[in-house]
């Protein structure tokens, strides 16, 4: 054969997709996954109008890779409870066919596929900072655990506002105390990259924790400059607009600002190396915020909506994407950028179709609805261990939700409330599972149950953690943020009806254990259990 001929074959290997930036060779993966980040970022601010709590939201690289990328206006994940979550979005599919890693302390036993050790197995160089899977048992196994974890320069990142506010004390200046932790950052994604070998594809699992709580007090303004008190007018109706809850959610926007610097250091390292353009870079969060109401643990927008920017190549950027897409598709789409088949039991949909196109708004007219869901979270949440089993459907005019337990507390017990040995507010700031175990602790739910029986509130105490009907059914063009229950309205009768058929058939389809035997798999040990009990089993 010819040189010429070989040099046309080589060609050819490497042509653009439609004369785009998208060459066919197999890219880097940078996958960002934050712990209780939920749907907060500047680019949200932008596309969703002024008047929402993200004005105050800092992340401008988390914007740029928007901006130059792929912004999803609408992506859920399966489960706001963390193990759940993060067992969906590594296997591809609901978490109810996760087995028991659908619970939160649940356990990963190795037959679920999981996209980075395909990765791995393909070849590409894989390696993590911080938490990828858990809590449970074996933690961070879909990733090989402790084997390509990369943290040996520091993981001070988890706990940012508790370090730099402690520097800052001892005299330190706060830039300075801040860049002390990027280093860290940057050093162990160094230690990463030192280990490819030459050419090597590279995945890579950035999963920080600081934005789960607890954070510092006040540190959303000392470290950052974010004044709660501009939030004040632009609560969603959930959140009580007082002074101690914009405090703690600017607390809580605080760390996502320390979240986004942190994601600079490394698209910036990316382009100091030249490989920003041959890299996917994935931007997301496991579920909503914990420790505030319609957060995580529910099925409202607050608690399984989040963001997602993915940014391959820098082509087609600048989009807005409203399809509704779930974090489930989140495997099937890198498997199919590394040229590599997708498991026969994924329920997620790849998204490269969307990342090709050109087109903003709705591209896929099948892409119209995503399905969530809730079974354990915190294991002592309700006296006989009990799960809260829930299921949703979202489209882009109605959020449905089936309560399949109606006569439990869907945030657990209310321990304590009801007698003379009531919770202090230290311990309901501080000890979660004190009352209502399936909402963190922190400043916001120690103010709400403290005025719990004040006339102003006690209306809204009992709508946030009361108990709830076994339908629930939200017209969202009226009523974004979820406020009024329709279920029972006969104007909605067929809509409902016509839900709750779409909701069943596909939990049907791909067979919840919840519909077995009344959910029998989800009621008993071990997965209804203590949580040394469980992780015994």
């Amino acid at each position: 054969m010819s040189r010429i001929s070989w040099l046309l074959i080589l060609a050819g290997l490497f042509v653009s997709h439609a004369g785009s930036a998208f060459a066919d060779q197999r890219p880097n993966i940078v996958f960002v996954f934050a712990d209780d980040w939920g749907r907060h970022a500047g680019a949200y601010a932008t596309i969703d109008g002024p008047g929402t709590v993200n004005d105050v939201v800092r992340t401008p690289h988390f914007d740029r890779v928007a901006r130059e990328g792929v912004l999803f206006r609408d992506a859920f994940v399966s489960s706001p409870s963390c193990t759940p979550s993060r067992s969906a979005l590594i296997s591809g599919q609901h978490f109810w066919r996760t087995g028991r890693g659908s619970v939160l302390r649940g356990q990963w036993d190795g037959t679920l596929p999981a996209f980075p050790l395909l990765l791995r197995d393909a070849g590409y160089h894989i390696g993590k900072s911080y938490k990828v899977w858990g809590p449970g048992n074996p933690v961070d196994a879909p990733i090989g655990g402790k084997d390509h974890a990369y943290e040996n320069a520091g993981r001070r990142i988890n706990h940012f506002s508790q370090h730099v506010t402690e520097m800052v004390a001892a005299g330190k200046p706060l830039e300075a105390a801040k860049e002390e932790i990027y280093q860290e950052v940057r050093q162990n994604f160094n230690d990463f990259l030192a280990d490819r070998k030459a050419d090597q594809p590279f995945f890579y699992w950035y999963g920080p924790t600081n934005v789960h709580r607890k954070w510092v007090k006040g540190s959303g303004l000392a470290l950052w400059g974010i004044d709660p008190d501009q939030l004040q007018g632009k609560m969603p109706a959930f959140l009580p607009d007082v002074p101690e809850v914009r405090q703690d959610l600017a607390d809580n926007f605080g760390e996502v600002a320390a979240l986004d610097a942190s994601l600079g250091l490394i698209v910036q390292r990316l382009e100091e190396i030249g490989e920003l353009d041959n890299t996917v870079i994935v931007i997301s969060g496991d579920h909503g915020a914990g420790g505030f109401p319609h957060g995580k643990c529910n099925l409202y927008d607050f608690g399984v909506r989040v963001p997602l920017a993915i940014r391959w190549g820098g082509a087609n950027g600048g989009r807005v994407v409203d399809d509704l897409v779930s974090l489930t598709d989140v495997a099937p789409t890198l498997l199919e950028l590394a040229g590599l088949p997708i498991p026969e039991r994924t329920t997620g949909r790849s998204l490269v179709p969307l990342l090709k196109s050109q087109q903003s708004g709705q591209i896929d007219p099948q892409r119209t609805a995503v399905f969530t869901g809730r079974e354990r979270h915190v294991g002592n949440a309700r006296a006989d261990y009990a799960p809260y089993p829930q299921r949703a459907l979202r489209t882009h005019d109605f959020l449905y939700i089936i309560n399949f337990r109606p006569d439990r507390w869907p945030l657990g017990d209310p321990y304590r409330l009801d007698g003379s040995n009531e919770p202090t507010a230290e311990e309901l700031t501080e000890v979660t599972v004190v009352t209502l175990p399936d909402e963190d602790a922190g400043p916001m739910k120690a103010w709400l149950v403290g005025v719990r029986n004040d006339p102003l509130w006690k209306q809204h105490f009992n709508w946030v953690y009361g108990k709830r009907p076994r339908e629930e059914l939200y017209d969202l063009k009226a009523d974004p943020h979820q406020t009024k229950n329709l279920a029972g309205d006969p104007a909605y009768a067929e809509a409902r009806a016509a839900l709750e058929k779409q909701l069943l058939d596909e939990l049907q389809r791909t067979g919840d254990p919840r519909l077995v035997d009344d959910g029998r798999y989800f009621e008993t040990p071990p997965i209804a259990a203590p949580w040394d009990k469980a992780a015994q089993r």
